[in-house]
This record gives structure tokens, C-alpha cells and sequence, in this order.
């Protein structure tokens, strides 16, 4: 008997090598995520400018962002927006200023679509062979309302699945040196959103707000994601980098003993052989 409804993961059409140079952007969920990258050694760079909830600030992080990666990992959040009402600018951070001074919106899905598709182009103008992994965050926001919040991320969700469909339309490509096959093969959706909402449909998988995603949850979305989305080379590295991480990361009663010291020599000696066989691995 099945006690559960299993989300399928569509194959994205492209893997991620070991220690790849990867960028998250967006909420909270992209920061755990992110994070865990990095635990794992990708040379992951999470949310540069702080964490953007919305499309138009995930695109305003793209275009302020100078660095270099293979892959991009970008979370929406809400279709919530703030605008200074003396300029009439989105901004990203209200930094704690009076609510006076701002006026709430709501984009629609195709001022998020858009934001998107900008911020898509921005990282094929920085590497035209960049992968790009679109999700939406699981995190719901109780000062909307719970409708109000499912409304938030039906919006995303529309606005994605819009993105992806219009880069299958030849007249919708921005750059003639960016072929159409290409965009929608370095293009995919992962579904965390739905990972949560229909496969881990339980309280215990939240954290003690009853909001957030708790680490168990994070851990079982990083597994499948890794199942689809990690090459065999990727997922060869994470079983030898596993022993060594747990050695490095264990807190000894007594560092001084000669057991310990011998314990972690061996185990540099097994890091250094890690570091000749992955070139962009780094402790």
C-alpha cells in the first residue's frame, strides 16, 4: 500500500558536475538549499545581496551580480512588492523604514514572467551555456493570509510555467547568439513547492513556526534533487567527500591526543588526494 503521493521530477536535460561554480537567488528556501550546496563543496555563491523574495528583486540581484557560474538556482518566494512611493522604484529592502514611505503590490504573472525572462537573459549575456533551475519556495507568508499566500504562489508558479513555455517560441529569444534549443535545454522547474505541499504532507516537516520547511524536509528535497540533477562523477565525489566531512566536522573531546592527531593527519592525507582528483575542490 502507498501511504503517500510521490512527485515526479522531470529529467532537466542536463547534470551538474562535482564542485561546480553555482549562484542561488532568491528566498529563504534558496538560502538553505544553497547552503547545503556548499557543505557539500560546490562552489556555491548564495544570495550576494541579501535574500529577494520577488522576481523583480531576484532580477535586480542578476544585474548587480559580477560573478561567474555554470548554474543558477532561482527561488520565488511572493509576487509581493514594495515601491517607494517618492521614486516609484521596487525596492529590496525596505530596511526597516516606515511602512509610510512604500506601497504594497502584487505583480501579475506577467510582470513576473518578465522579471524572469530578464533576469534569464542576464545570465546567458554572462554564460551562454549557464544552466538554470527555476523553483518556487515551499515557506508560506501568514501576513498575507494562507488564501492570500496560495494566491502569492499560484501567481509563481503561472509565471514560471509561462517562462518556460515562451523560450519555446523562436520570436521570444532576445539574443540571435543564443539559439532556441539551447535556452530551453539549459532551462528546467524543480518542484520544491510541490515536494512539500503533496509528497511531505505533515506537520513534522515543518519547523516550530509551522511555516518553514525544517531540516529534515531541506535534506529530503536535496536528496531529490541530487537523484535527478547530479552526474555519477557529482554523486562518486559526495560518497568520498562523506567519511571526511564527518571527520572535519566532529568536535573531539581531548584535540591534543595522540589519537586524534593521528586520526587527522590521515584524514588530510585522504583531502589532499581529493583536491588532485576534483581541481576545484577546497576545504
Amino acid at each position: 500500500m502507498e501511504f503517500r503521493t510521490v512527485v515526479d521530477i522531470e529529467d532537466p536535460g542536463f547534470r551538474i558536475g562535482p564542485c561546480e561554480k553555482m549562484l542561488f537567488v532568491g528566498s529563504c528556501f534558496a538560502d538553505s538549499i544553497g547552503r547545503r550546496f556548499q557543505e557539500e563543496k560546490f562552489q556555491a555563491v548564495v544570495n550576494p545581496f541579501g535574500v529577494m523574495y520577488n522576481p523583480a528583486s531576484i532580477f535586480h540581484t542578476i544585474e548587480r551580480w559580477e560573478g561567474r557560474a555554470t548554474t543558477a538556482f532561482l527561488t520565488l518566494g511572493t509576487n509581493h512588492v514594495y515601491r517607494l512611493k517618492e521614486t516609484g522604484e521596487i525596492v529590496d529592502n525596505c530596511q526597516k523604514r516606515p511602512p509610510s514611505l512604500f506601497i504594497e503590490e502584487e505583480l501579475s504573472v506577467d510582470a513576473c514572467a518578465d522579471y524572469l525572462t530578464k533576469a534569464i537573459d542576464l545570465l546567458h549575456d554572462i554564460n551562454p551555456e549557464m544552466r538554470i533551475v527555476l523553483t518556487v519556495s515551499p515557506i508560506r507568508y501568514r501576513k498575507y493570509g494562507y488564501h492570500g499566500s496560495q494566491l502569492s504562489k499560484a501567481t509563481l508558479l503561472l509565471a514560471t510555467e509561462k517562462v518556460i513555455a515562451n523560450l519555446g517560441n523562436p520570436s521570444q529569444s532576445r539574443s540571435s547568439r543564443i539559439s532556441r534549443l539551447s535556452r530551453i535545454s539549459s532551462l528546467s522547474y524543480f518542484p520544491a513547492y510541490e515536494l512539500i505541499n503533496d509528497e511531505l504532507r505533515d506537520y513534522r516537516f515543518y519547523q516550530a513556526d509551522m511555516l518553514h520547511p525544517s531540516d529534515q524536509a531541506v535534506e529530503y528535497i536535496w536528496q531529490r534533487f541530487s537523484e535527478v540533477y547530479l552526474s555519477d562523477e557529482a554523486k562518486a565525489f559526495l560518497k568520498e567527500w562523506a567519511p571526511l566531512k564527518a571527520v572535519l566536522n566532529h568536535k573531539p573531546f581531548d584535540p591534543e591526543s595522540p589519537d586524534y592527531k593521528a586520526l587527522m593527519d590521515k584524514t588530510m592525507l585522504k583531502v589532499a588526494a581529493l583536491s588532485e582528483k576534483y581541481p576545484n575542490f577546497a576545504v
